[in-house]
């Protein structure tokens, strides 16, 4: 019994320790934009790689 006046407490200040973390990260935009970096890996643009290989030049990118 005498364990839940300590418990009780606690885990009261855990919930609005976790409460004020997730505001603090709702209201500084770190979920504003969940898939705009995945859709910006497919939509690069590799152009400048493929046209020094075609002009006979090697890839900086392979080693031998």
């Amino acid at each position: 019994m005498e364990s839940l006046y300590l418990l009780i407490p606690l885990s009261v200040l855990l919930v609005f320790l976790i409460g004020a973390l997730f505001w603090w990260s709702m209201h500084s935009g770190q979920f504003d934009d969940l898939e705009g970096p995945a859709h910006r890996i497919l939509q690069d643009d590799d152009s400048a790689n493929t046209s020094s290989s075609q002009n006979g030049e090697e890839n900086p990118k392979t080693t031998d």
